[in-house]
Order: structure tokens, then C-alpha cells, then sequence
């Protein structure tokens, strides 16, 4: 953070505290990101919405805890909250049935870069905004490795079902399919996609279609609360999901087993998190659990697979055929890039690729708190996370979060008791044995 002496200092410290959450905002050293990075944070908030953003806690908490936290009574401070959340730069959750209203800051992702270009037209200037998103997240590195340089990223890619194979479905968890993910989820919405939205206004976009961003559950909730999409029903939701399949689009799911957020249907041309892969060269997506599978004797050698991949993973190599004097061409998939997405199959017009088990996945975390706590730990920001500048964790937090710990492998444990200097933890690891 050594260059922060021109910015305002309610920016300053904003700047300091969006490194406290599981995916940080980190500064880059490129001048020219720098300046996106910079002018981010001045488009989307106010210095008065930056001092108060500066003193938001990163997980959820009540309004009589935060009017405390910050000196604000409550009267004063859930208006300021409420306009806060209505840009995207705050998010509330709210307990069913009791109608009470937790709130905390709002992470880079997902998060206030994707509210910012999820409306058509609201205060926020889309142009340069999506120049200075461009400008931080291409010019440097710096915010792809925080995001996706870890073992546990944002994103899984979720296999199109109709590029399986005759008879593995029952070998499909429930969480690997997107049909029941989207199925079984209580509130869906759908909203413009952040990613091309901000390349239409940077003069890139593709022709996929813009206005098929899912969010599911809570994020559906949220979303449809603070007008960033529009509430759909269950059958819509899953039309919107055979047509990306159709489009040739990958399906990219919030990473855990349980209570997802969102299904994006992304293009590797303008999807960010594709990006990660594409321009970084990171494992920026969770594959799917699949491989594609080639049946040599009906393949022609089109090359349509290799074309569709969203992340380059398939090459077109010589193949010798007996009784032909020159070689044919075989698709050659690079397994450590391949995402199991299914793309490649779906657009083989020869049904001469199909998916099936195999590939290379990550660990899928169960929870959201799960997710955050082994991001937090790969990141060294578990004190962080746990504490929150001494405002606590609450008992509910900490016993999800101690549960998600103790099913962490031997290795992050001992990680996580060295990054948390606490007796609490430290006895809560030691009567674990793994």
C-alpha cells in the first residue's frame, strides 16, 4: 500500500480495510492499473460511503452491533446502509421469517464490480467505469492472482448435461448438475452479465446474449431486493439454461455444494473468470469432475471442439490413418487446462465426444463459510476473518467456522493455528483428530 499518499484519506482507508475479506483488493504496481484500481473506488463511492465502507465489518452483522461499531445511532446509520445497498457497495441479508437485517461490506467479487455494471442505467458512468475495471483487472496481475491464484477460487464449471454419456447420470451428484442446482433453489433472477456489459462499453463484446446472469437463493434475493435483475420463476430459469447450452456458453457455479449463489453462462472471450485461464494462465475455474471422451472411429478432424474450448485446452494434432497417405487431424485435450465444462462435446456435430468422470477437480467446499475460511486460510488472512478488527466472529459464525476447519486436511490445520495466535482455535484444532 506504499503508493496511497494521493489518495483522500477516507479512500485510504477503505483501500486498507477491502484487504481483511477472503478476496482482498489488492494494489498494483502497473501505474496505468493503479489508476483503475484507484478510480474505481472514487466512481462507486462518496468519501462520506468511503469513511463509513472503512469501518464495515467483512461478515454479516446486526444493526444494533454495527450502530455500535461505528458510533452511529441507528436511525442515522440504516438509511446511509440502505443507499449503500442499493449500489452494491453493502449487502444485507434477510432472516426469513423474522425480517431481521444483517449487513457487511461488500467484496471486490463477487460483489461491488459485478453490481456496478449489472444495470442497464443507474449513476454509476458504465463507460469508465468498464475502463478502469479494464485497466486494473488486464494491466496487472495483481487482483487475478488474488482471486484466482489459490487452491480454492470462485467459480466451479458445471458439465452440460447433454454432453454425457448414455448411462452415467447416476454417478451426477445433485451439486454437479446444473439443472438441479437451478432446480432446487428457492428464488432465481436474472440480470445483465457484468462481463460483457463492461466489454460492449469497452467496444468487445461478443454476441452472446447479454441479459442471462442467474443468481439463485440468497443472491437471487438480493438481487431482486436492490433491482439488479429481475425475479423469474423456476421454469425460465432452466430455459435460460438450455438456451447457454445451446449458445455454446459455459456454465460457472458458485463454489460449494450447498446453497449456491449463481450460475453465470459465460463466453471465454469476455467472462473474467475464463480470463483468469485465458490471459494469466491460472486454474482460475474449479473443473467439473468430467472429461471429454473421443470415439476416434467417427471423428472427422473438423476441429469444431478445439475451436468452441472457452480455455484453449483442446490442440489439433497429426493422427496417421491406415491406407491414407496423409495424416488426419485428432483433437489433443491438455487435461491440467480442461475445466469439464462440455463444450467442446456439445458442438461436435459427429457425437464423436462425450463426458464423462474423470479430469482433474479441486475439493468443492460444502458451505460458504467453508469457502471463505479455506480462502482465507490460503490467503493468510484466517486472523482476519475470525476477528474482524476485534469485533468478534459471534458464536454461530465461529461454530460453522471452527466445523469447516477441522475438516480441512492435517496440513491447513496446522496452517491456520499458526496464522490465528488463539487459544480458542488452537484447543479447537487439538481435540480434532485427523
Amino acid at each position: 500500500m506504499g503508493h496511497l499518499g494521493r489518495l483522500k484519506t477516507e479512500y485510504r482507508d477503505l483501500a486498507g480495510r477491502l484487504q481483511a475479506g477472503p478476496v482482498a483488493y489488492p494494489e498494483p504496481d502497473d501505474p496505468a492499473a493503479r489508476a483503475g484500481w484507484q478510480e474505481i473506488l472514487e466512481i462507486l463511492y462518496t468519501p462520506e460511503e468511503a469513511a463509513l465502507a472503512a469501518r464495515l465489518p467483512v461478515r454479516p452483522m446486526s444493526l444494533e452491533k454495527l450502530s455500535r461499531r461505528v458510533g452511529l445511532a441507528p436511525e442515522v446509520l440504516r438509511p446511509r446502509l440502505e443507499a449503500m445497498a442499493d449500489k452494491g457497495l453493502v449487502m444485507d441479508l434477510v432472516q426469513a421469517g423474522t425480517g431481521r437485517t444483517a449487513w457487511f461490506l461488500s467484496p471486490p467479487v463477487v460483489g461491488f464490480f459485478e453490481y456496478s455494471l449489472m444495470r442497464a442505467s443507474d449513476s454509476v458512468p458504465k463507460r469508465r467505469m468498464a475502463e478502469a475495471l479494464h485497466a486494473y483487472t488486464h494491466g496487472d496481475e495483481a487482483f487475478a492472482r488474488e482471486a484466482f491464484g489459490g487452491g480454492t477460487v470462485i467459480g466451479r464449471a458445471l458439465v452440460h448435461e447433454t454432453a454425457l454419456g448414455e448411462d452415467p447420470l447416476p454417478e451426477v451428484l445433485g451439486w454437479q448438475r446444473a439443472t438441479e442446482v437451478i432446480g432446487e433453489a428457492r428464488a432465481w433472477a436474472v440480470s445483465l452479465c457484468y462481463c460483457r456489459h463492461k466489454a460492449e462499453h469497452l467496444g468487445e463484446a461478443c454476441d452472446a446474449p447479454m441479459d442471462n446472469c442467474l443468481s439463485i437463493n440468497g443472491g437471487a434475493e438480493f438481487v431482486i431486493r436492490r433491482g439488479f435483475g429481475r425475479a423469474v420463476e423456476r421454469s425460465e430459469a432452466l430455459e435460460l439454461l438450455a438456451r447457454s447450452r445451446q449458445a455454446g456458453l459455459v456454465q460457472i457455479a458458485d463454489n460449494v455444494q450447498h446453497r449456491p449463489t449463481f450460475v453465470c453462462n459465460c463466453c471465454g472471450c469476455c467472462c473474467e473468470q475464463l480470463q483468469g485461464a485465458n490471459r494469466w494462465g491460472l486454474a482460475s475455474v474449479n473443473p467439473s469432475g468430467f472429461a471429454p471422451r473421443r470415439e476416434a472411429a467417427t471423428c472427422s478432424g473438423c476441429s469444431r471442439c478445439a475451436r468452441a474450448c472457452p480455455v484453449a485446452a483442446i490442440e489439433m494434432v497429426p493422427e496417421r490413418h491406415a491406407g491414407r497417405p496423409k495424416n488426419g487431424l485428432a483433437p489433443q485435450v491438455d487435461g491440467e487446462r480442461c475445466i469439464g465444462c462440455g463444450v467442446c462435446a456439445t458442438a461436435c456435430h459427429k457425437g464423436s465426444l462425450t463426458m464423462e468422470p474423470g479430469g482433474a477437480p479441486r475439493h468443492v467446499p460444502a458451505t460458504a463459510v467453508e469457502k471463505m475460511v479455506r480462502m482465507a486460510i490460503e490467503r493468510g488472512r484466517l486472523a482476519d476473518l475470525l476477528f474482524d478488527e476485534g469485533a468478534g466472529g459471534g458464536s454461530r459464525f465461529l461454530h460453522h467456522a471452527v466445523r469447516a476447519l477441522t475438516h480441512l486436511p492435517l496440513a491447513s490445520r496446522v496452517l491456520a493455528s499458526e496464522q490465528v495466535q488463539s487459544r480458542f482455535v488452537r484447543a479447537a484444532l487439538a481435540g480434532f483428530k485427523g
